[in-house]
C-alpha cells in the first residue's frame, strides 16, 4: 500500500501523518510546514481504493490473479506543494506553505506501478487525491468544530 489516506487519522498524534497535519493547519489558518521545497512527491492512496483492492483480490476467480503481491495505490505523484494547492482550492483560503529544511534521508519521490493489479484483478482508483482530500478536509474540520464546542462548554 502506498502513503494510505482517509477520514479518522488523528492530527495531534505524534507521528501523524502530512495530510491530517495539512489539513488542520488550513483549519486553523495558519501555515502548514513542508520540509523542503515542497516537491517531494507521493502516490497518496484513499482509503477506499485501499477497501476496493482487497474486495478485488479476495473475490477473484482468476488463477492467473492468485497468491501475487500486487501494489495498492493510485498510480499518481502529488507534490506537497499541489497537495497544498489543493487545499486552497477545496477551501477557499489562500495559506501559503512554510518551508523548512529538507529531512535527512526523506526519499524524494514516490509513484506506485499498478499496471500489474489493472491487468489481473481489473483494479482502477476510485477516488482520485483531490476528492478524497476534500473528504479528509471535511471530515477534520467537523472533528475540530465539535471539539471547539466541548471546549466552551
Amino acid at each position: 500500500y502506498f502513503n494510505i489516506f482517509g477520514p479518522k487519522q488523528n492530527p495531534d498524534n505524534p507521528y501523524a501523518a502530512v495530510i491530517p497535519l495539512f489539513c488542520r493547519a488550513f483549519i486553523e489558518d495558519i501555515q502548514p510546514l513542508i520540509n523542503g521545497d515542497g516537491t517531494t512527491s507521493r502516490d497518496f492512496t484513499f482509503v477506499e481504493n485501499v477497501l476496493h483492492a482487497n474486495d478485488l483480490a479476495l473475490f477473484t476467480d482468476s488463477a492467473d490473479a492468485l497468491d501475487q503481491v500486487y501494489n495498492v495505490a493510485c498510480g499518481d505523484q502529488v507534490s506537497l506543494n499541489e497537495m497544498v494547492q489543493m487545499l486552497r482550492d477545496i477551501t477557499g483560503k489562500n495559506i501559503q506553505a512554510n518551508h523548512g529544511p529538507e529531512r535527512p534521508g526523506d526519499v524524494k519521490h514516490s509513484k506506485a506501478d499498478i499496471s500489474k493489479i489493472k491487468t489481473r484483478l481489473g483494479y482502477q482508483p476510485k477516488v482520485l487525491m483531490q476528492d478524497g482530500l476534500r473528504v479528509v478536509y471535511e471530515w477534520n474540520k467537523k472533528m475540530y468544530e465539535a471539539k471547539q464546542l466541548q471546549t466552551q462548554n
